[in-house]
């Protein structure tokens, strides 16, 4: 098998360049419609969507909660042998099943009050219900196409995730443009454009069922229950990740609109589609090094996990390091590609964003050290990086700061988080890197 033999680098690049273009384009849904919008609306389309930018969290975190959770169990049974690995796949789409008819529900029935909760006034209201309108009838593919994108790459097949992708934004940007420009539909066309591209993205991904190198297979599952835990606990940290960010949206969303104003918080939407690309650079290293190392965790060969790692942390210490100088040196460039700006928020786009931008250093590590865990089944560990950073730590000083100081103190709350976060992870990485069994090939 490949992935117990072949060069470690050589699978690592091969992988990451792979899921590096299927999780960045994969953002383009959001980040492609905020700057449509932001072009044709104005300031208030960029704060409309970013009160939608919590229900992208929430979609996507489920999909990954199943993905993740599903695909390391059955890449360590494949690596162990046992022929088990499909019951996890088959689990896992159950769930998944389960869990998009439920948000599809919740979302029919509740959507005002949810983007109201959100951050929504009166003004931003009508937009983003606007937008949301041709996504309602396509939403359950968003969470099902998560799933699908990370059993493909578990399953040898890589270069299809990233294509289904590739073939769903080119759709979107092109669709955007024409549907919110050319139509003059403004908002619902960049909502219809993202809902046609993801369904483009869905069907190209079911093409791997017709592969003859096609392994995934749906089995009868022995004690449904039991592996549906077993998903859930093993996939939580990464669920939680992009879920506690649809949270501390929320939480920004709110804070920002007592403190400061809609403004401020236009430019916080931009920055939190800059964030979003910065979290799939995390991600790509995350996904392409989990299919590698569950293989290699089920077989013991310790060896060549420790010398992934060490790439996975390079890659992500170059992408921390890039992220952080572009936003210092060029904040406003953000702002112009998301939006129409008046000079009002030129003038304080550039503290707000060199503040928060700071956490992007760390950023990266952080999300990668949970996937990490995962692998080597250390899933307590991933917890408590996921929930620190995503809810506990972040959201007191969301809190806090603003309070205890001043508005522009509330801009610090992510680059103290993830400081003292990567604290623990980078001492528990270490400490639980070393325990690893003696390798076995």
């Amino acid at each position: 098998m490949e992935l117990l033999t072949g060069n470690i680098r050589r699978l690592y690049l091969k992988y990451l360049a792979a899921s590096f273009g299927s999780t960045l384009i994969s953002s383009i849904y959001s980040i492609v419609d905020m700057s449509m919008v932001g072009q044709y609306q104005g300031p208030d389309g960029t704060a409309a969507l970013a009160v939608i930018a919590p229900i992208w969290n929430v979609i996507y975190s489920l999909g990954l909660l199943t993905g993740i959770g599903g695909s390391v169990l059955f890449s360590t049974c494949r690596g162990r042998k046992d022929g088990d690995e499909n019951q996890y796949f088959t689990a896992a789409a159950m769930l998944s099943l389960v869990l998009a008819l439920a948000a599809w529900a919740a979302l029919w029935l509740w959507e005002a009050p949810i983007l109201t909760f959100f951050g929504a006034n009166e003004t931003l209201l009508p937009l983003a219900l606007n937008y949301m309108r041709p996504i309602r009838y396509v939403f359950p593919l968003f969470l099902l196409g998560q799933l699908l994108t990370v059993f493909l790459r578990n399953d040898g097949n890589p270069g299809l995730a990233t294509a289904s992708v590739l073939a769903g934004g080119v759709f979107n940007v092109f669709g955007d443009y024409f549907c919110v420009f050319t139509l003059d539909l403004g908002v619902y066309g960049a909502g219809l454009a993202t809902a046609m591209g993801c369904t483009v993205s869905f069907l190209v991904m079911l093409t791997h069922f017709f592969r003859r190198k096609n392994t995934l297979r749906w089995v009868r599952v022995e004690k449904p229950l039991q592996k549906f835990r077993e998903i859930g606990v093993n996939g939580f940290s990464t669920f939680f990740i992009d879920v506690a960010m649809g949270i501390l949206t929320v939480l920004f969303n709110r804070q920002t609109m007592k403190y400061l104003n809609a403004d401020a918080l236009a430019v916080y939407g931009v920055i939190i589609n800059v964030s979003t690309f910065v979290q799939c650079c995390a991600y790509s290293v995350g996904q392409a090094t989990q299919p590698i190392m569950s293989v290699n965790f089920g077989a013991g060969s310790t060896a060549r996990i420790r010398r992934l790692l060490r790439c996975a942390l390079y890659t992500t210490t170059a992408f921390g390091v890039f992220w952080t100088a572009l936003s210092f040196a060029c904040p406003n460039l953000y702002i112009r590609v998301f939006m129409k700006p008046t000079e009002n928020i030129l003038a304080m786009a550039p503290g707000i964003i060199r503040r928060y931008a700071a956490s992007f250093l760390l950023l990266p590590f952080n999300i990668y050290s949970t996937y990490y865990f995962q692998v080597i089944l250390k899933p307590g560990a991933a917890f408590i990086v996921s929930v620190a950073r995503g809810l506990v730590v972040s959201g007191l000083l969301i809190l806090l700061l603003p309070a205890a100081f001043d508005a522009q103190a509330l801009w610090f709350a992510m680059p103290i988080t993830e400081l003292l976060v990567a604290v623990y992870a980078a001492a528990r990485m270490r400490s639980d890197t070393r325990a690893l069994p003696a390798s076995k090939t």
